[in-house]
């Protein structure tokens, strides 16, 4: 599926298109995970949960798409739907590529397709001390809802109503 870019993304050049993974793509999915996440370890004070993730099983279930720009994978997203909602489980875009607009169009990407099943909230959870991303979640429309200790980090929980 090729997707637009917000105009103010810096990317007008490239063609960016959000397809579903395939098992060839995981040692990718898992090197930019990785990549996305590994500044997060010395604040958190261990891999954050999606460094841990089984990507394996989670394409295997059809959760996780991919966004190429030229060819490579530059982002992915894992949509996990629910029985009244979809999670928006893991968002990450590689180093050299963010703050370019990659994440706000997965995200994007990630609503329209909750709404496309038919769901009209999509939630989401992010480590607390990743500050950045509650600033920008919240910026999205995304309101807290809880916090909690789960899996042995410090969770925010978010959501977002859709407008059909």
């Amino acid at each position: 599926m090729r997707v637009p870019l917000p105009a103010d993304s810096g990317l007008l050049t490239v063609d960016p298109r959000i397809r579903p993974a395939s098992p060839d793509d995981v040692p990718r999915i898992e090197a930019l995970v990785n990549a996305a996440y590994r500044h997060y370890i010395p604040r958190i004070g261990k891999p954050p949960g999606p460094m841990t993730d089984d990507y394996s099983a989670r394409v295997a279930e059809g959760a996780v798409w991919v966004l190429t720009v030229d060819g490579g994978i530059a982002g992915i997203v894992v949509l996990i739907p629910r029985s009244d909602y979809m999670l928006l489980d893991n968002v990450a875009v590689s180093p050299e590529r963010q703050g370019t607009g990659l994440g706000r169009l997965l995200i994007g990407f990630a609503e329209a397709m909750a709404k496309e099943n038919g769901f009209t909230e999509i939630q989401l959870y992010t480590n607390a001390a990743m500050h950045e991303n509650l600033t920008m979640y919240t910026r999205l429309g995304y309101r807290e809802f809880a916090r909690n200790l789960q899996d042995g980090f410090h969770r925010v929980f978010m959501k977002k109503q859709l407008d059909f």
